[in-house]
């Protein structure tokens, strides 16, 4: 009688054993999502997280042949509701879009937070980057672009004023990032939310902000106050007359990322599903024009770790700046 290898007994013995996984796998995959699924927006309705959570949500829905509700939960600057997923179950059926200032910015700024990134949450895939622009006072003469506006800045140190809409946010990083790499001083004015920020813009309280475009947008257009650049590391295909400030001044980039984020423990399977079907639906041409309009441009990932790398590397960067910047943890 002929004897078998050890070897290939071996081999034929794990994959007989590795079968029923794979079979629960698969039909774990196939049968999920069997209820609808809650989508945690961390901003209240109508802002830009809320048009990512609903444009891909209705997308969903039709694609997986289940409800997907979206349910606002704004608070602490985003950090309620992204609180509220590390008690979700981690069964697939409550996701959270999550964005730079909880889960990058926010661990820099806060020195106790009711969750940590790594080991609390299952990164699926960026979605989403809004378009942020830098925008000045026309009153500034002569600043038509980036250069004239450092060169405007350095002949009148600590003069210069810039708003944001709170501290520790991105737009008021964006300003701390911006004057270290161009060697200018410039004085932070926090305000409690974008809105009254532009409207002192507008006026000449202050003298440039890093908004967001679709909040800066009317204004621009009635030129009441004039766009120099975009933040993000290269030019935006939606304001292609723009130059991104990196253009003018290298090494500068700020990404206002936005991605779908689920409890940690959800099984491989479900997370492996939602990643193909999201990267999907972000493909879908009424999801980019919805999302176009409101100045968010629909951005994938090519797989799931690439995100969580990507979380990892932009939350160091933003460690390092707020460290420059000499921002004390609350």
């Amino acid at each position: 009688m002929q004897r078998k290898h050890p070897l290939l007994a071996g081999l034929a013995a794990a994959i007989i054993c590795a079968m029923p996984a794979i079979s629960s796998a698969a039909q774990l995959q196939s049968a999920y999502p069997a209820r609808p699924i809650r989508v945690l927006i961390p901003f209240p309705a109508a802002g830009a997280s809320d048009t990512i959570g609903r444009s891909l949500g209705e997308q969903l829905a039709a694609q997986l042949g289940q409800s997907v509700v979206v349910d606002n939960r704004p608070g602490a600057a985003g950090r309620l509701a992204t609180e509220m997923l590390v008690h979700a179950e981690p069964d697939g059926y409550t996701l959270l879009v999550g964005g730079v200032g909880p889960l990058a910015i926010s661990p820099a700024v806060y020195k106790k937070l009711p969750y940590q990134v790594a080991r609390d949450f299952s990164a699926i895939t960026m979605a989403a980057e809004l378009i942020n622009v830098m925008v000045i006072n026309p009153s500034i003469g002569g600043a038509e672009g980036i250069p004239q506006f450092i060169a405007w800045s350095k002949r009148q140190p600590g003069q210069v004023r810039y708003g944001s809409s709170g501290p520790g946010q991105l737009d008021h990083l964006a300003g701390e990032f911006f004057q270290r790499l161009a060697g200018i001083q410039m004085t932070h004015v926090p305000y409690k939310g974008g809105g009254p920020a532009l409207v002192d813009l507008v006026t000449g309280d202050i003298h440039v902000m890093f908004p967001t475009y679709v909040t800066a947008v009317p204004h621009i257009q009635s030129k009441r106050l004039r766009a120099l650049a975009v933040t993000t590391p290269k030019r935006q295909a939606l304001l292609p007359d723009l130059p991104a400030i990196s253009e003018s001044l290298p090494g500068f980039g700020v990404s206002n990322w936005n991605g779908i984020f689920a409890p940690v423990r959800t099984p491989r399977a479900i997370s492996d599903k939602l990643f193909v079907e999201i990267n999907k639906a972000i493909q879908a041409p009424q999801v980019k024009k919805r999302q176009n309009a409101a100045g968010i441009v629909p951005v994938g990932s090519t797989t799931s770790a690439e995100f969580a790398q990507f979380i990892r590397e932009d939350t160091a960067r933003w460690a390092k700046i707020t460290l420059e910047a000499g921002i004390q943890p609350e």
